[in-house]
């Protein structure tokens, strides 16, 4: 499958030159169409709820949001047109400004969504729901950490493979990635026997299918020591120099992980690689 679609959410300056990087490479691969979509926060007065006189909307707030979506609009023509790639922009006014939640309708429509990570100690970044484009859109979403630098490589992907539901779904979302890696390694923490396998065998089944695609692998078990999975995967990621991660979104609820944490929420906030998320 080639990417002919792909939707970049754009919250700012900062985040388009990464995010465009990225999908630029890819669109441009597939000879494919770029869609990049930026929200602001729209007009509102604000109105008591009794008694005192309602607070109007402020002109010049208004005029200055207008102001910078057209200023992104005309960096994202601009970069776009540099890298020769097919694009469009779709800029919105809505009540939060969200540019995830505003991605939601087109991503339906697309093969990937590409979003940055949330740079925590930039107080100026906009508040974003990167977890609504996993859960809303059901469709593959790569995330590029804040401290990304280009060029695109494929050298090393890392498949972390626990045989849920997620975790299929993001193996076979990959495969437009995975074709074109020059080493992929399906990763398992704590491989677990069940009635079907042995432990040792648990990702003999997606290795096997992985390869009639044409797709070489190498099964590595790792045994976490104790730690944390998302600490297992993040020391592996580091030692063999993982250029991407594919790894299936909440296999546990996202309350669980919320009250609990978990490997998604842990990858949100402290990803090294590019990562693309599936569920």
């Amino acid at each position: 499958m080639e990417l002919k679609t792909v939707v970049a959410v754009i919250r700012g300056q900062e985040d388009m030159e990464r995010v465009v990087a990225v999908a630029a490479a890819l669109v441009r691969d597939s000879n494919g169409h770029l869609v990049g979509v930026h929200a602001e926060p729209s007009p509102a007065a604000y109105v008591p709820a009794i008694g005192a006189e309602g607070i109007p909307y402020d002109e010049s707030i208004i005029e200055a949001n207008r102001k910078r979506m057209q200023a992104l609009e005309d960096s994202f023509n601009a970069k776009c047109n540099a890298e020769g790639i097919s694009c469009e922009w779709r800029g919105a006014e809505t009540f939060m400004g969200d540019s995830a939640i505003s991605s939601i309708t087109s991503a339906l429509a697309a093969d990937l969504v590409i979003a940055q990570q949330i740079d925590p100690d930039k107080e100026d970044d906009p508040a974003v729901d990167l977890e609504a484009l996993v859960f809303e859109t059901g469709r593959p979403v790569l995330f590029v950490p804040y401290t990304w630098k280009a060029p695109l490589e494929l050298g090393k992907v890392v498949v972390a493979w626990n045989g849920s539901r997620e975790s299929a779904r993001a193996v076979f979302d990959a495969l437009p990635f995975l074709v074109k890696a020059g080493k992929t390694e399906i990763l398992c923490i704590d491989p677990q026997e069940s009635d079907e396998h042995s432990a040792l065998m648990a990702a003999s089944e997606i290795a096997q299918s992985l390869d009639r695609h044409g797709i070489k692998t190498e099964v590595v078990n790792q045994a976490s020591g104790g730690i944390p999975a998302s600490a297992a995967i993040q020391n592996r990621m580091s030692d063999s120099g993982t250029n991407l991660l594919v790894m299936g979104a909440y296999s546990k609820s996202r309350i669980r992980e919320t009250l609990f944490g978990g490997v998604t929420r842990t990858m949100l906030k402290s990803m090294t690689t590019l990562t693309l998320m599936s569920r």
